[in-house]
């Protein structure tokens, strides 16, 4: 082990060190003042914290690896130094590296060791090298349940090295963790955010995930492939990043790569080609999109995709579906990739949060979803499941919802059964179209006739027998609050009316206090959605009217739905389309693809009625269907959105190593930024100025 330096006062103006005479002679003619270990007026002021750039000791041991084992040893540790606690006797410094952090102690009362003393001066947040012995506290000071293992033993310094002070004005100290500034600032300053050991320890889990899941993969025989970055824009849904690049086009218009929405054509190409017959990698994604607090312009996603996935049960052929469908039941291909997804979910809950899962996530779908929790992806952990009383209404009030085509929904928050979020509801803001209606000894048998929803006129006799009946077959009585919405008979979209409201009324009464949602992870699959929509507002600026795929346009349908999609009934088909949702966050995607070459040219052609220049961009994966293309199918998991909710964090900028903030900016890197016109030449893009153009339009 390398000799440690031993600082002493020779005189006022003169450091010396006692290293091996040779060390010693070479180490001091580098730079006199690189040992920063005794007291400050020792030093020139221009020099006092100067960065020791020599050679220095190597640790023997990092400051979260240290345990009671150890007592006794002597140690040489670096890290970064946290706020003195100053007692009569002895100094307390926490030092703190990325593995942990450890007690540091300093006699005060031994007056020879004026060296030692000049650790006080050392700026908080400075990297120092510690040489020391550890000693095990008093059984009374132990702490292992709250410090770790490291709380049970102590460092007693006998020398330290000022590796590199940090300055006086540091925009933030990450140590004091109760006085934070705003997140804005923290990401201007990221280097020093990163410090803070929520963060450390959130990319230290994100690493130990992502090294789970590539052995899981690679057991299970997936092959990690490597797809590229820069690819060809394509209308595949979501808004694209494009990359200028030198090489003009055959027109010599400008040329543009566009980063991967997500590697979706390459993996379906390669499960195509034979080379592998099951695919993975880690990949980085990157959408155009408007920010919002779960999404990031560059993302992470664990990618698969395997061939010969099914297309359903075989069950399935001889009794077809009727439409309604029983939770637990998977009507749908791609079982095989199921299996994997929650194999690979079941191993990081019970490696990373010892907590062991159901062997099979329960089933549902879309239609079951939106019926009864008004969302895509329901939250399960909590009721207030949404009820229809189309049936209790009135003929009249029935045939004016038929015209419109529409049902009539209510969410019934009772007073006896859900107290935390009854006292809560006056404090929910209302969507306009939502109504509102207090049970009480007067309404109970007329709320119905009353209610605004459905404003139409019928006699009370009719009224009160309605009322009693829906009031005894959904146990309504005095005190209880129902909220009353309309919606279309078939969903639509992510999230219904009352399906939002009910989201906002747990915001509402979590942030109270008066509702804890069961710690339990609580899983589901959704399954069948509609394959197109209209109804994607992200979609519509590529769609411009038309349908849209609701995952993307490779999305196979339902075999039971092949007849609809040639007859033209497009809204009435379904896809095997997949999401796995965990506490109403939806973490992963898939599908099982198209693989018939005149099918998949059919959707773009017939139904999303695309232009042959906005098709060009899918020729390749055309023409590798027809090459004998296997039945196929994969998924992509969400990896930031993942680790946000195994790091128990509500947004994923804190599981992101350098992310941007909500509105897609950098405020580390600031970017993106201007370049120089002179850069824009080559690439054939000019600048325009949009006062001047919007001037000489006039």
């Amino acid at each position: 082990m390398h000799a440690l330096i031993r600082a002493s006062l020779a005189s006022r103006s003169t450091i010396s060190y006692h290293w091996p005479d040779t060390v010693g002679k070479a180490l001091y003619g580098l730079s006199k003042y690189h040992f920063s270990s005794a007291t400050s007026q020792d030093l020139p002021k221009s020099t006092q914290f100067n960065a020791h750039c020599a050679p220095f000791p190597s640790r023997t041991h990092t400051c979260g690896g240290l345990s009671a084992r150890d007592a006794g040893s002597r140690v040489i540790l670096t890290g970064w130094l946290l706020p003195e606690r100053k007692g009569k006797l002895v100094s307390f410094f926490p030092l703190k590296d990325s593995f942990g952090t450890v007690q540091l102690i300093v006699n005060n009362s031994d007056g020879t060791r004026e060296d030692l003393a000049a650790l006080s001066k050392v700026p908080t947040e400075s990297s120092v090298l510690v040489e020391g012995q550890v000693l095990l506290r008093p059984p009374s000071a132990r702490r292992p349940s709250s410090k770790g293992l490291t709380g049970e033993i102590d460092v007693q310094v006998d020398n330290f090295i000022l590796l590199n002070a940090a300055a006086s004005d540091l925009p933030f100290m990450p140590s004091n963790v109760h006085n934070l500034p705003s997140e804005d600032l923290r990401l201007r300053y990221r280097y020093l955010d990163l410090r803070r050991s929520v963060l450390s320890n959130n990319l230290q889990k994100r690493s130990q995930v992502a090294h789970l899941v590539r052995n899981i993969l690679h057991d299970s025989g997936f092959v990690e492939i490597e797809t590229p970055v820069l690819l060809r824009s394509s209308p595949e849904g979501a808004r694209e990043f494009l990359v200028p690049t030198r090489t003009k086009s055959t027109s010599d218009f400008p040329a543009f790569y566009a980063l991967q929405q997500s590697p979706q054509q390459p993996k379906q190409l390669l499960i195509a080609s034979g080379t592998v017959d099951k695919y993975f990698q880690i990949a980085k994604c990157f959408r155009d999109e408007d920010g919002r607090k779960d999404r990031q312009p560059e993302f992470t996603q664990i990618d698969l995709e395997m061939a010969y996935v099914s297309w359903g049960s075989l069950d399935s052929i001889s009794a077809p579906s009727s439409g309604t469908q029983c939770s637990g039941n998977w009507r749908i291909g791609g079982s095989e990739v199921r299996v994997v997804v929650e194999t690979i979910i079941r191993k990081i809950w019970n490696n990373i949060e010892n907590v062991d899962l159901p062997s099979r996530f329960p089933v549902m779908t879309y239609n079951e979803a939106m019926t009864r929790f008004g969302s895509d992806k329901p939250d399960t952990r909590f009721g207030l499941e949404i009820t229809e009383i189309t049936p209790f209404v009135t003929p009249t009030q029935k045939r004016l919802l038929d015209e419109k085509d529409e049902i009539l929904e209510a969410i019934i928050i009772r007073r006896s059964q859900e107290p935390g979020f009854w006292e809560n509801t006056c404090r929910c803001e209302l969507d306009s179209l939502v109504e509102s209606i207090s049970i009480t000894e007067k309404n109970a048998e007329i709320w119905l006739q009353q209610s605004k929803t459905i404003q139409v006129p019928a006699s009370p006799e009719v009224i009160e027998s309605q009322c009693a009946d829906i009031n005894a077959e959904l146990s309504i009585s005095a005190g209880d609050i129902v909220w009353l919405a309309r919606r279309s008979r078939v969903p639509s979209g992510g999230s219904t009316l009352l399906g939002r409201q009910r989201l906002r009324l747990l915001d509402v009464a979590s942030a109270a206090g008066k509702v804890t949602l069961p710690e339990a992870p609580h899983f589901l699959w959704v399954t069948e959605f509609p394959l197109f929509t209209r109804f994607d507002d992200d979609k519509e600026f590529l769609a411009k009217g038309r349908y849209s795929s609701s995952h993307h346009p490779f999305t196979a349908p339902m075999w039971e739905d092949i007849k609809s999609l040639y007859e033209d009934k497009v809204e009435s088909v379904r896809g095997q389309h997949y999401d796995l949702v965990l506490n109403g966050v939806e973490i992963g995607g898939g599908s099982v693809r198209v693989h018939d070459a005149s099918m998949q040219d059919h959707i773009f052609s017939n139904v999303l009625r695309l232009s042959e220049q906005e098709k060009a961009p899918f020729d390749q994966l055309l023409h590798a269907l027809r090459c004998g293309a296997p039945p196929h199918g994969g998924i992509a998991l969400g990896f930031d959105r993942l680790m946000s909710i195994l790091c128990k964090t509500q947004s994923i900028r804190d599981v992101i190593a350098f992310p941007k903030t909500a509105g897609g900016t950098d405020l580390l890197f600031r970017s993106p930024a201007m370049v120089p016109v002179n850069v824009l030449a080559p690439y054939g893009i000019q600048f325009q100025n949009p006062d001047k153009t919007s001037s000489s339009s006039s």
